[in-house]
């Protein structure tokens, strides 16, 4: 990675995209069912939170089968 002539490919590039896509969806979830204290729900910036975690997860999904052409 430290490599002059390193470059993303399309491939890990997707890959990426979907673990933070997965992770963000996961951690959003998990902040609403940990704070019990509050009234539940999502509201409307978390609702916007999955939205865009949820679509960088589909973005992901559509470079993996693109393969190892340069980003």
């Amino acid at each position: 990675m430290f490599n002059q002539k390193f470059t993303f490919t399309k491939k890990t590039l997707g890959m990426l995209c979907v673990a933070i896509g997965i992770i963000g969806t996961v951690g959003i979830f998990a902040i609403d069912i940990i704070d019990v204290g509050r009234e539940g729900g999502i509201g409307p910036i978390q609702t916007v939170g999955l939205v865009v975690m949820i679509s960088l997860t589909l973005l992901g999904l559509t470079l993996i089968p693109l393969g190892d052409d340069p980003a």
